[in-house]
């Protein structure tokens, strides 16, 4: 493959009138291009990543300079990384959610440190070492040469202070990282707590990876849902054709067409939560599925954090009867507000007729009031996981 495998693919959506032509994403195709062309038979430590390249680029591990790109919500990020992850002419490769790597990340060194001496050295440690990050690191490397992100954000200092040595350790190991956030790389894990910890990963991504600004004057997520109601009611056979009619807006795709259209899953501490329908942030769940089931506040702020974006149907009149899966809903709204997730729903009643009486009906009145600003123009043009 070639640099033109992608350029062809976003010049044909141009083409067909899919796309309109913006000078940000042109310039954004450029980069990711640029990627793609020196990915095209690369492998670490060999070939073309050996004696030459090293010789050009100075030295160093001679892998590939990864991207950071940026930009707003509904710039086309994820547009664009979805062209570059489907032509990237490398076998090797993974697409996963920054903070389900993280959460993986976090899984993986609670694991070393129950291992024994032996099962650390098979893992990958030094003998004697007690430092997780070098055989996470491997591992990680293991599961793809191209580590491709969705939505890098720092929002723990737990994240914050392993961040600088993991990710130098996958570029030591010729990973290459391309990787989309709504901020500056300056600009990760603002204002949190003991900063100056993360400040070594944000020299690191300077230095190894092309920083690339996608802000251009148009936001398509917000054009794509001028004139869609966000609330319907009641649930039935007309609810449903608008929220499928959401979801085709927001990803081109019918939500019916499993071809097209995956499950997906987030994990929370090694539980997995199942998630019907996913496509581009966009996830489809039942009230049921989401409220019917003992999940909480980890569960819930997880899921606001993967999707910018939740299609809930289903949703009944809550009462005495459901006081838990109405408890939930309330944890859920928070979450989903907190982390300024559009949500589309159907619902048997209007917000303020949802919940007329029972256990925590006081603490309703923040979730009605809740429901009531996120179908505002104001938070519809807000950008998802405002930290």
């Amino acid at each position: 493959m070639t640099a033109e495998t992608l350029k062809s693919a976003y010049q044909a959506l141009l083409d067909a009138g899919e796309l309109a032509a913006d000078a940000d994403q042109a310039r954004g195709i450029e980069a990711l291009a640029a990627v793609e062309a020196a990915l095209d038979g690369y492998r670490p430590g060999a070939g073309r990543s050996g004696f030459f390249r090293r010789l050009l680029s100075g030295g160093g591990s001679g892998a590939p300079r990864g991207l950071y790109l940026w930009g707003g919500v509904g710039r086309g990020k994820s547009m664009l990384m979805d062209l570059f992850y489907e032509h990237a002419p490398i076998v090797s490769k993974r697409r996963v959610h920054f903070h389900d790597f993280m959460a993986d990340v976090h899984d993986q060194i609670g694991a070393f440190r129950k291992m024994a001496g032996k099962e650390r050295i098979a893992f990958g440690a030094e003998p004697g070492s007690d430092d997780p990050i070098p055989p996470v690191a491997k591992a990680l490397a293991q599961s793809g040469t191209l580590l491709c992100f969705d939505e890098m954000q720092v929002q723990d200092v737990a994240t914050a202070g392993i961040l600088g040595r993991l990710f130098a350790e996958l570029l030591g190991l010729g990973v290459v990282v391309v990787t989309t956030s709504n901020r500056p790389p300056t600009d990760l894990y603002k204002d949190g707590i003991n900063r100056t910890i993360i400040l070594p990963f944000i020299a690191l991504l300077e230095e190894q990876l092309d920083i690339v600004e996608l802000n251009g004057p148009t936001d398509y997520r917000l054009e794509r849902m001028a004139g869609l109601e966000s609330y319907h009611v009641p649930n039935g056979p007309e609810a449903t054709n608008a929220l499928r009619e959401v979801f085709f807006r927001l990803t081109d795709h019918d939500v019916d067409d499993a071809d097209t259209v995956p499950t997906d899953s987030v994990t929370v501490k090694g539980r997995e939560i199942f998630v019907p329908k996913a496509l581009r942030g966009v996830a489809v769940f039942s009230f049921k599925r989401l409220c019917a089931q003992a999940l909480g506040p980890e569960d819930y702020l997880a899921i606001a954090r993967r999707f910018h974006t939740l299609i809930i149907v289903g949703v009944p009149k809550l009462g005495p009867e459901n006081r838990n899966e109405a408890m939930r809903f309330i944890t859920l709204i928070d979450a989903l507000y907190e982390q300024k997730v559009k949500l589309f729903m159907a619902a048997d009643a209007l917000p303020q007729d949802l919940y007329e009486k029972g256990t925590g009906r006081f603490e309703f009145d923040r979730t009605i009031s809740r429901l009531m600003e996120m179908q505002s123009a104001d938070y519809l043009g807000q950008g998802h996981a405002i930290a």
